[in-house]
């Protein structure tokens, strides 16, 4: 760093260095959590996702075997009136200061107490068995999402904080370091060149005498 080599820049330099250090001590604190806190969404976006594949996937099968069963057009009619309106209520939550979404499910009206929009003399089984299972998947769905979305504003994060850390330990630190060993080394020196002509002056003087 390019300063003057004066005692009053090195007491302003050593104060910087002090911030420096605990800014980066808070940093990495601030990453060991983060880390921390991915890794617990990291499981349970895991887990929701198997839990939601496993779910859709045996819904699926459900209506497959059902159709396979049942005519084109009754399952057209089947479907043809929706039992609730939903409408997506999207919040947030402040994790370690980052805005994270939460997603819900508002119904429009009351909730139908009919699981089925339809009769039973024209379908299977399996259909019931199978919107059974599809009309667990919406929530599942959202929370998914929310976790995914989650991870990846925290990911970000991480990122942005490990190149903070790495910014004050491997540049700002050192620079401070080395700039106020500099300006040390030349005081000392000029000191010792200071008390040399001293001395040199206090022998000229004795000598004159």
């Amino acid at each position: 760093m390019n300063v003057n080599p004066t005692r009053m820049e090195m007491n302003r330099l050593k104060g910087r260095l002090s911030t420096a250090s605990r800014g980066h001590k808070l940093l990495k604190d601030k990453q060991d959590e983060l880390i921390r806190q991915f890794t617990k969404l990291v499981k349970q976006n895991q887990d929701l996702r198997k839990e939601m594949e496993e779910t859709l996937q045996k819904g699926m099968e459900d209506y497959v075997l059902a159709s396979s069963r049942t005519p084109d057009y009754v399952l057209g009619e089947a479907f043809a009136i929706p039992l609730d309106k939903i409408t997506l209520d999207v919040q947030s939550r402040t994790v370690m200061n980052i805005e994270m979404p939460v997603l819900n499910e508002i119904y429009d009206d009351e909730k139908s107490e009919d699981r089925f929009s339809y009769g039973f003399m024209s379908t299977t089984s399996e259909l019931d068995l199978a919107l059974n299972h599809l009309s667990t998947i919406l929530p599942k769905m959202l929370k998914l999402a929310e976790v995914e979305k989650s991870c990846q504003m925290m990911a970000d994060e991480i990122e942005r904080t490990r190149r903070r850390v790495n910014a004050l330990e491997y540049m700002m630190i050192p620079q401070l370091e080395d700039t106020i060993d500099y300006i040390e080394r030349t005081l000392d020196e000029s000191e010792r060149a200071t008390l040399t002509r001293l001395m040199k002056s206090i022998d000229v003087i004795e000598s004159e005498d």
